[in-house]
């Protein structure tokens, strides 16, 4: 088994097509392994025909089946080390093709910053989402630090998504992450 070069899901390393995106894959050179850095594309897409495993994703969700209604993508705009500028186009072009591929919630990793203080990435993402909100292109969004059981915009969201009770994430204050409603 190898990971999807597009969506990140364990595929049969002699596939062709990923049975969860429908993306062709390309063989690395030689043994048929997809190169290490394929994985990091994109990550726990889980589409609506595959089948539920008992295994959880890494925003702690069990994988919803055909019936669930969700669909959920992590996203992690740290990856590499990016300056600002660069991780706001990924996080653009994350919610583009989310929106694309019908997913309802994305899970946004854009780190605390390593001062402690907030990172320049968290900041600047939470004012792209805020404009994207005001603007009508997401729906909301809920900072990691608020997702929390108690707080109402959660008890909102886990009535329209009950799955996110499962989420590892939930009443942990994470300041590193942030959860868009598309």
């Amino acid at each position: 088994m190898v990971p999807c070069q597009v969506c990140g899901n364990n595929i049969n390393q002699e596939l062709k097509i990923c049975p969860y995106c429908e993306e062709e894959q390309e063989l690395a050179s030689g043994a048929g392994v997809l190169p290490a850095s394929s994985s990091e594309k994109c990550q726990d897409f889980q589409h609506p025909a595959a089948a539920s495993q008992p295994s959880r994703d890494r925003a702690g969700l069990k994988p919803p089946g055909p019936a669930a209604g969700i669909l959920h993508k992590v996203v992690n705009l740290e990856t590499g080390r990016p300056f600002v500028e660069a991780a706001l186009r990924k996080l653009t072009l994350e919610l583009a093709n989310g929106r694309r591929q019908n997913l309802r919630v994305l899970t946004i990793i854009h780190g605390y910053g390593s001062s402690g203080k907030g990172g320049a990435i968290k900041v600047e993402c939470r004012k792209v989402l805020e404009y994207l909100k005001g603007k009508g292109e997401i729906n909301t969004f809920i900072a990691g630090e608020d997702f929390r059981q108690r707080s109402g915009p959660t008890r909102d969201l886990l009535r329209r998504f009950p799955l996110l009770a499962d989420n590892v994430h939930l009443n942990k204050g994470n300041p590193g992450i942030t959860l868009v409603v598309l």
